[in-house]
């Protein structure tokens, strides 16, 4: 994608843009300022298991930005059907209130499907890019919101909708 190969100048910017960071640094480790997050799940029925871990990372630049990596790794089984999905993102977080977060990701992931079935195996492989625009309300380590995908393709997608409410906490 397109979009990847801007990925890595853009981040270089950031850092190199922010003039204050080295002061900063200084008076406090660079390890202060990071926060540990992410998810796990685990899910299972009636012939179904389902399996996600997502770590995550953020680096705090000030009391209203931060910016980090995640990673994630999904596999589900259903019946005959079976989906591994593993991945990266770079979120971005602005804080202009204490109380409200605005963010950005950007998520790829790799998407291999496939499905037994009487005449053979069917196998699907492809790349899924996201980008989501999100708003949350924050208490402490919590934020509670709704992240919208704005390069959602009902043809093409991992997601059922374009709209997914969001949990998200850092330590």
């Amino acid at each position: 994608m397109k979009i990847l190969h801007v990925l890595p100048a853009l981040l270089l910017c950031l850092f190199l843009s922010n003039h204050s960071l080295k002061a900063q640094s200084i008076e406090r480790g660079f390890w202060d300022k990071v926060q540990y997050g992410g998810g796990l799940g685990l899910n299972f029925g009636n012939n179904y298991f389902a399996f996600n871990i997502a770590p995550s990372a953020i680096y705090n630049f000030n009391e209203y930005f931060a910016l980090g990596p995640g990673l994630s790794y999904s596999y589900i089984k259903n019946g005959n059907f079976k989906t591994s999905i593993t991945g990266g993102s770079v979120i971005a977080l602005f804080n202009p209130l204490n109380q409200i977060q605005l963010s950005a990701e950007l998520e790829e992931l790799y998407v291999n499907q496939k499905q037994e079935q009487p005449s053979g195996t069917l196998t699907r492989d492809f790349w899924n890019t996201a980008l989501f625009l999100g708003a949350g309300y924050r208490s402490g380590p919590m934020t509670f919101g709704v992240r919208y995908n704005v390069l959602f393709d009902d043809t093409n997608s991992i997601y059922t909708s374009a709209i997914q409410p969001f949990i998200r906490v850092y330590f």
